[in-house]
């Protein structure tokens, strides 16, 4: 299969990091795309769940957003969402977040507020809804993120959620007793923290990506795995899943749902 753009590459890599036995809270947008498509492929078992309380999710299309009525249509349960993020969340229960962001830093720690001076911004975002939370109490964080430097910055604009601070042991001298984010999947690689410094690194790049590719569409100095690697490119199958969710939910949105 050769035929795939960078986006679906992302979104495919993303979804293998996932397992039958997870139980993810997911964000809305790429990491939805993942989570499902790791749902019908490999990972039918998974537990999906959204910021709306719906809990073993198993939608037929993409979710426009948390208040979609497909989420709560295919889900085993759906509680209220003081419950959801107090024992559900807060308790413990969820082993992994997956966040998109708008801006990112080298160690983990995500805008979704605002672009430029917080009272005067340039752009002012959508929020952080439940991400705070989802990134201090799941058990570890998967980011999804398209590369550009206006996204992956030196130095975030606002903490919206807060990944592993100035690095280090930032979290843990703050008593946050989760992992914190231990992955990054974007268009042109995975990255993975440093053990110690918390930094991210490059693990694997995408097929055609070259190392000067990755630097130039990042804000800072960029480290490399010694032991680099390729990503393998999407199978025939996780390639025809994506696309055909993708298909499905462009028809419902249009107001050609099919019916089962």
């Amino acid at each position: 299969m050769t035929d795939f753009t960078p986006n679906e590459m992302m979104t495919i890599a993303a979804a293998r990091q996932l397992s039958n036995d997870d139980v993810c809270f997911v964000g809305i947008g790429a990491p939805s795309a993942a989570c499902n498509v790791a749902r019908l492929t490999h990972a039918p078992d998974i537990t999906l769940i959204y910021e709306s309380g719906t809990i073993g999710t198993a939608p037929e299309v993409l979710p426009l957003s948390i208040g979609d009525g497909e989420l709560c249509e295919t889900a085993l349960a759906t509680v209220s969402v003081p419950e959801m993020f107090r024992y559900w969340l807060m308790g413990g229960r969820i082993s992994i977040g997956f966040l998109g962001a708008a801006q990112l830093d080298r160690f983990g720690n995500i805008n979704t507020t605002v672009i430029g001076d917080y009272h005067h911004p340039k752009v002012r975002l959508p929020g952080g809804g439940g991400a705070p939370e989802i990134a201090t109490s799941c058990g570890e964080i998967y980011i999804t993120l398209k590369q550009a430097q206006r996204a992956m910055v030196n130095k975030i604009d606002f903490y919206t959620s807060f990944g592993h601070g100035d690095g280090g042991d930032h979290r843990q001298r703050l008593g946050l007793t989760t992992k914190g984010p231990t992955l990054l999947i974007t268009d042109l690689a995975i990255w993975r923290p440093d053990p110690q410094s918390k930094e991210f690194v490059v693990r694997s790049l995408h097929r055609g990506v070259t190392r000067d590719m990755v630097q130039e569409t990042c804000g800072w100095t960029v480290r490399f795995a010694d032991g680099l690697e390729e990503t393998p490119p999407p199978t025939a199958e996780e390639l025809g899943t994506l696309r055909d969710l993708q298909a499905r939910t462009a028809a419902a949105h249009a107001g050609n749902r099919r019916v089962a």
